[in-house]
């Protein structure tokens, strides 16, 4: 039988992927204490503010001033899809939306026809170490969608099913699914002009946590033409039907049957992403992403004319405060918010 593994890679902070989706960012910081502005209590000394990616003492200011993350910017013709493992996110956008998330929570926003959006990192503890682990994916739309009304999903983290496996040996395996369905769970419906809402799109996004030594069967994919890659970003590596994948090691593999995949001595961490491709030309400039060279030039010049709308808030990277609550206020006025910070499992 034919190897599982179709190709392997090693992972930085940006990793490839495959039609329909474009790459993955994994941002990983361990940011110090924060301040009264919710910015690190350390020095900047050294950084390039307003591009600080070299990871300089474990944390990154990205394209923030005084708060990390990335303020204003505009985005076209793909959906990005960000799960939050640790930390705050707070999102601000062209249509007078916003939202708070974190902690297990995924925002699922269709960039379509043109939106600004900002993503800050307020550091909203100020007597210890403020993490942030999150995954931003770039999900491609095709043609007939690009120009799509902007929309955003939250999928919170009450709202995520997490299936559950122990083997014979009681080794435990936790799969989060944050898009499609696993054995029967399905997850909350993606917005609905989403590549991802197409049945026959095939897309799934699972976070599989393997114990030590705990093997799990992988079911097989239900489309023909589906594709499927597998990152192990944390522990000590899987094996899949007995070939090694090591930690922080990327592979595209089979998914035309199941596979029964095994956690290292220290455990396994893998995100798991699949779909039918889009098969259509991609033309990418920056944040914008469209089928040729013409598509990018009218955008190009819309965002010139229209800024996409605008931008309603007063600062271009803005925070939400101090307020220990997620919430997500929606363009057309809905407000969903929660009491608490803490997960709500």
């Amino acid at each position: 039988m034919a190897s599982p593994i179709q190709s392997s890679f090693p992972l930085s902070n940006q990793w490839p992927t495959l039609d329909p989706f474009l790459f993955i960012a994994h941002h990983d910081d361990t940011y110090p204490t924060g301040t009264a502005d919710f910015g690190p209590d350390a020095s900047l000394e050294g950084r390039s503010i307003g591009q600080d990616f070299a990871d300089k003492d474990g944390w990154n200011m990205y394209h923030g001033a005084s708060v990390p993350g990335f303020p204003q910017h505009p985005h076209r013709g793909f959906e990005t899809i960000t799960y939050v493992r640790e930390g705050v996110c707070d999102h601000s956008d062209s249509l007078g939306a916003k939202a708070r998330f974190g902690q297990g929570d995924t925002q699922w926003m269709t960039a379509g026809s043109g939106i600004v959006h900002a993503e800050m990192f307020p550091l909203l503890d100020r007597t210890g170490p403020n993490r942030l682990e999150l995954f931003q994916i770039w999900l491609n739309l095709p043609a007939d969608d690009k120009m799509v009304a902007p929309y955003f999903t939250m999928l919170w983290n009450h709202e995520t099913p997490v299936v559950h496996d122990t083997d014979t040996s009681g080794a435990a395996t936790h799969i989060t699914v944050i898009a499609g369905s696993l054995l029967g769970v399905d997850t909350p419906a993606p917005p609905p002009d989403s590549w991802a809402a197409k049945s026959e799109a095939d897309v799934e996004l699972w976070h599989v946590v393997l114990e030590p030594g705990a093997r799990w069967t992988m079911p097989a994919a239900l489309g023909d033409q589906t594709q499927r890659m597998l990152y192990c970003f944390d522990g000590s590596g899987v094996e899949i039907e007995g070939e090694a994948i090591p930690q922080k090691t990327g592979a595209q593999i089979s998914c035309d049957r199941p596979l029964q995949l095994v956690g290292g001595s220290q455990g396994a961490q893998c995100l798991m992403l699949q779909g039918r491709p889009i098969n259509e030309p991609v033309a990418q400039y920056g944040p914008f992403v469209m089928n040729d060279e013409a598509g990018i030039r009218q955008t190009l010049q819309d965002y010139q004319q229209t800024g996409f709308g605008g931008w309603p808030w007063p600062t271009d990277g803005p925070n939400h405060g101090a307020e220990q609550r997620r919430f997500a206020r929606h363009s057309d006025g809905k407000l969903e918010e929660f009491a608490h910070w803490g997960p709500d499992r």
